[in-house]
């Protein structure tokens, strides 16, 4: 995503004062204590900015910081920008959630630093400075906590072939091991390497449920920060054996072993089979297999979380399209190449965005190359479910919600155990069988692009191109609201062109954060704003939020996932935005706004706020007036206002713009040469007729036909499929054919000395039954021995017969000679 600059940033960094002024905390004049208030003489609201109407001192107060963001596990150095503070006098804190404290310092050339600490959570993180040693906390900023998987090689220390790591001790894995880092990303003549365990204990799902990192003990202190270490591993004292789970940690050697909240470089997260003691050495498969008994046991003593999951999608397109409640897992991705190390014949997985609501849960769900599920009843590399969801659940910081960590302990150290380390793979899978797909019901689509052009949930099409904000989408059912603003192409008040498109959509529901997705200055930016601040993508690519979560894959599409499991895609297409939304079926019957009412009837489509419905008939000034009604109200509005511009024709004036009269589809009109280039282009698509007709532009149209198109497109992937369920193979037989939807065949065959009793065949039928059930492999003579048996007699009567009849020719002919003279 490109970068936008700040208006009056040099302004503002010209009248900054230094540290040293210290304003009463909340004065009207100041930003001490106050960032995020707009009342008063001058403003500490990020707003402030565009609209010139900043404090002097808010870039002193309102922090910002570089790096914004780290891995959870904490260690990351941040420098405080704009904030110099040359003769220190005292000591610099840093406070994190008004609980977590760690030391700072001033560097020589005056810059202030804090050091993250040790989160057991994900997301945005406030925090508060010091420069008094934690008398007074009057700055404040955000630190966003990232879980371990999601940050960058460079940040963390890397476990040379990690495989390896995991599995030594087990049979031809021994040796050597290397752990390597970046020394420009840990400043220190020495260091020293520890590490550091995790463990989850107390009574499941109950309040003394607790997660604790602890450190274990020192593999080297004061060598040379060479960026290399390698050692021979010896099994770890008994009473540290219980950690199977764990990191290792990097720091200056002038810190105390295991002091926390310093800086420093983590490894991944993974399976301590190196430290492990000489039981487990001197015969790993029977401590496996110990250890998989035991986890099955506890097991088979918690809750079932497996009926609170979703249902996969049937098929690989689905879950690519179902974006509002799956997502790509990082583990096993199309896009990246499909490194799919535990789901060995998978291309690409997907796991369920939020966590389930009771068990806090995860679905995953993976599909082979020509978009099948794969399902652990017939494969090894199926989708697994998890009692910990991979990505935690907020609020986290408790099992089974901790980001990655819980999923370690409940999920992955015991596929190790099970799967890996001892053959014991069916009972991990019998407790964590993939879902099929019965009971998925994909959610409904609909779309605004364009000029602006509107394809509603029940696939209805219109334009409406009025200027102004409006309302696409309401729904009471969860308080999900989405708004829309309108300008034309120029986005200047004085403009002539008569068409209209989507300069900026904005998302809240419930009490949850606003996110505003707009079209940022220049050609081919996207701004997204957090609660009316613009957010950086610089250094990562998901955030955690309150009430939702945010993705940016690329720097022109944004996807918005909610907690309702309701969906948005926002893109550039052109000069506009593209805004798709999915909703999941428990929103039927409960939407209004410009994307109609989603009941499967496109004839209640045209709604208007106070009940009237307009027929589909409905000509397009009747339209305009629909679109209008629609108008977004003032006290209503979530939309940003950070410009003068914005200020004077949105915020200031009619939600709906009176004055401006856009060019409706029958008075659209294009010259010869025009209508020409306009038909090659598009073909049948009124859409995109209309927007060269009513821009002269043929790359709008354009770009509304490649709208409409991945409209249909994504339409197509989410149609409902019809599955049949797993259909188990004969005991004492095999099936060929995986494939379980409308339409798929699967066969049986019996092994040998086994007959089949049953159909060879099952078909999937339309009504989501099988043809005919699993046949029985009965013990006796297989076919093949049966058909030899019978063929063999026949050729035997055969031959006994040709022979009876050469005799008796033979007995003729002789009588025959003996007559003649």
């Amino acid at each position: 995503m490109k970068p936008s600059l700040l208006p009056w940033a040099l302004l503002l960094l010209a009248t900054v004062p230094g540290p040293g002024l210290r304003p009463a905390a909340g004065a009207q004049g100041s930003c001490s204590q106050r960032c995020g208030d707009q009342s008063g003489p001058c403003s500490c609201h990020p707003t402030c900015f565009g609209l010139a109407s900043c404090c002097a001192d808010v870039r002193d107060f309102c922090l910002e910081i570089s790096p914004y963001s780290g891995s959870m596990m904490g260690g990351k150095d941040f420098v405080v920008q704009h904030l110099n503070w040359p003769n220190p006098t005292d000591s610099v804190i840093c406070s994190f959630k008004d609980s977590i404290q760690t030391r700072g310092h001033v560097d020589a050339s005056g810059r202030v630093h804090c050091v993250s600490p040790l989160l057991y959570e994900s997301g945005r993180i406030p925090f508060s400075l010091s420069m008094d040693n934690g008398r007074s906390f009057p700055r404040s900023g955000t630190w966003l906590s990232v879980h371990p998987s999601k940050v960058s090689d460079s940040e963390k220390s890397q476990l040379v072939n990690e495989t390896r790591w995991q599995y030594y001790g087990t049979p031809g894995t021994q040796g050597n091991l290397t752990l390597t880092w970046d020394t420009s990303a840990l400043p220190s003549d020495t260091v020293t390497i520890e590490l550091w365990g995790y463990e989850e204990t107390g009574k499941p799902y109950s309040q003394q449920w607790t997660a604790a990192w602890s450190y274990l003990y020192s593999l080297a202190t004061n060598i040379h920060n060479s960026g290399s270490f390698t050692f021979t591993p010896k099994p770890a004292p008994q009473n540290f054996q219980r950690w199977e789970v764990g990191s290792l940690r990097i720091v200056d050697s002038r810190h105390r072993a295991g002091e926390q909240d310093v800086q420093a470089l983590w490894s991944n997260e993974h399976a301590l089979a190196w430290h492990l003691g000489d039981d487990f050495r001197m015969d790993p498969v029977a401590w496996a297999r110990n250890q998989c008994l035991a986890w099955e046991e506890l097991e088979d003593q918690l809750p079932k979380f497996l009926e609170e999951l979703p249902d996969c999608p049937c098929t690989l397109a689905q879950a690519r399209a179902d974006s509002g409640r799956f997502h790509t897992d990082y583990g096993c991705d199309l896009e990246q190449g499909s490194v799919c190390t535990y789901h060995p014949g998978a291309v690409h997985c997907v796991r369920s965005v939020q966590a389930s609501p009771q068990y806090d849960s995860g679905q995953q769900c993976c599909y082979t190359a020509d978009g099948t599920q794969l399902l652990t009843a017939d494969s090894t590399g199926g989708s697994t479910p998890d009692r910990g969801h991979d990505w935690g659940s907020p609020p986290y910081r408790v099992p089974p919600r901790v980001p990655g960590l819980s999923h370690w302990i409940y999920d992955v150290i015991s596929f190790y155990h099970c799967c890996l380390w001892a053959p014991e793979c069916f009972r991990y899978m019998n407790r964590r069988p993939s879902s099929d797909c019965r009971s998925y019901r994909p959610p409904r689509l609909a779309s605004a692009f364009g000029d602006p052009h509107f394809v509603t949930f029940d696939g209805t099409n219109f334009t409406f191109n009025g200027r102004g904000e409006y309302v696409l989408l309401e729904a009471a059912l969860t308080d999900l609201q989405v708004q829309v603003r309108t300008q034309t192409r120029t986005g200047s008040e004085g403009s002539q062109d008569r068409g209209t498109g989507l300069t900026a959509v904005a998302i809240q529901e419930a009490n949850s954060d606003v996110v505003e997705v707009r079209l940022g200055e220049g050609a081919g930016v996207l701004q997204v704003l957090l609660n009316q601040e613009v957010l950086s993508f610089a250094e990562q690519s998901w955030m955690d939020l309150k009430g939702m979560f945010l993705s940016v894959a690329t720097g022109d599409r944004v996807s918005v996932m909610l907690t309702s499991e309701a969906g948005l895609e926002i893109s550039l297409q052109g000069p506009f935005l593209s805004v798709a939304v999915l909703l999941p079926e428990k929103f039927l019957t409960h939407t209004r706004g410009l994307l109609g009412t989603l009941n499967d009837n496109p004839a209640d489509d045209f709604t208007l706020r106070s009940g009237e419905v307009l027929p589909p008939s409905a000509g397009s000034r009747e339209l305009f007036q629909f679109g209008a009604d629609w108008a977004v109200q003032n006290a209503s509005s979530l939309l940003t206002y950070d410009s003068k511009f914005l200020v004077e024709n949105f915020k200031d004036r009619p939600k709906h713009d009176p004055t401006f009269l856009p060019l409706f589809p029958e008075e659209s009109s294009a010259s010869p040469s025009q209508a020409s280039a306009a038909a090659d282009l598009c073909g049948d698509d009124t859409f995109c007729r209309f927007d060269v007709a009513a821009t002269g532009s043929l790359s709008v149209g354009n770009a509304s036909r490649v709208a409409h198109r991945q409209h249909l497109l994504r339409v197509q992937s989410l149609q409902p499929v019809v599955s049949c369920g797993w259909l188990a193979p004969p005991a004492n037989g095999h099936k060929q054919g995986d494939r379980y939807l409308e339409g798929s065949t699967v066969r049986f065959r019996c092994n040998n000395g086994y007959s089949l009793a049953g159909a060879e065949a099952s078909t999937c039928r339309a009504d989501g039954t099988w043809s005919w059930p699993t046949p029985t492999c009965q013990p006796g003579r297989s076919y093949a021995v049966l058909l030899g048996i019978i063929f063999g007699g026949l050729g035997l009567v055969a031959l006994v017969g040709l022979g009876y009849w050469l005799l008796r020719r033979r007995k003729s002919n002789t009588a025959v000679w003996g007559s003649q003279p």
